[in-house]
């Protein structure tokens, strides 16, 4: 899949997408992470794309017109009803269920706001989803889209190693994950739990169900309230 980044900072983005595992995943082409600066569409010669917001107020408001240009620019090259997920504290909180959702797209289109946010018009006119990470406000939208990113394209074939690796881990169904071990088998009088050292498998299963379930019930019980 690919990821269509409207942004004022391409290389914040770049940085990210090019290490690590996603890194990995865009040299070896499972996903591919294009960025499209916005400040290349501005009508005023000097990059620039804000302005001051009709009715008065602090701050400065993202211009239609250079972000418009921009989208269409990203359209060229994706597929025909992409969606356009704007970067938003209003927007539907981002979990790990929207993340397999989306992960099914072919493309994806990220706009990335900043300032005081983007003129409401642009929303109106090119936005399909409004999306959130959490209740608290950032300085722009690159981080939103870099974790959206992330969460998302790990889900793609072939972008992680052991595939089961996707699918056995916290919020994968709902539950936060087990808890993990590796060597030693003891490390300051702390042992592994027997069981996972005894080569059965289907007590192993059975037994990383129940600490799933005590963990979550612990940590984040609203987590099963709909169980």
């Amino acid at each position: 899949m690919t990821f269509h980044v409207l942004t004022l900072f391409p290389e914040m983005i770049e940085e990210v997408v090019n290490t690590s595992i996603i890194g990995r995943a865009v040299k070896a082409g499972h996903i591919a992470v294009e960025t499209v600066n916005i400040r290349d569409f501005s009508d005023r010669g000097n990059g620039r794309v804000d302005d001051y917001p009709y009715g008065g107020g602090a701050g400065m408001v993202m211009q239609p017109g250079p972000i418009d240009r921009a989208c269409r620019k990203a359209m060229e090259t994706a597929a025909p009803g992409t969606r356009v997920i704007y970067t938003s504290p209003q927007g539907r909180v981002f979990d790990q269920a929207m993340a397999r959702e989306l992960a099914a797209e072919e493309d994806l289109i990220i706009l990335c706001g900043h300032y005081e946010g983007v003129d409401e018009r642009i929303i109106e006119k090119i936005v399909t989803d409004e999306v959130s990470i959490g209740d608290y406000v950032l300085t722009g939208g690159e981080l939103p889209a870099l974790v959206m990113i992330d969460a998302i394209a790990r889900m793609a074939p072939g972008v992680l190693k052991n595939e089961e690796s996707g699918v056995e881990e916290s919020f994968s169904d709902g539950l936060l994950e087990y808890p993990q071990y590796t060597r030693p088998p003891e490390y300051e009088g702390r042992k592994v739990p027997d069981i996972l050292l005894s080569g059965d498998h289907e007590k192993v299963k059975a037994w990383r169900r129940e600490r799933s379930l005590e963990r979550t019930l612990k940590k984040r019980p609203d987590l099963l309230k709909n169980r």
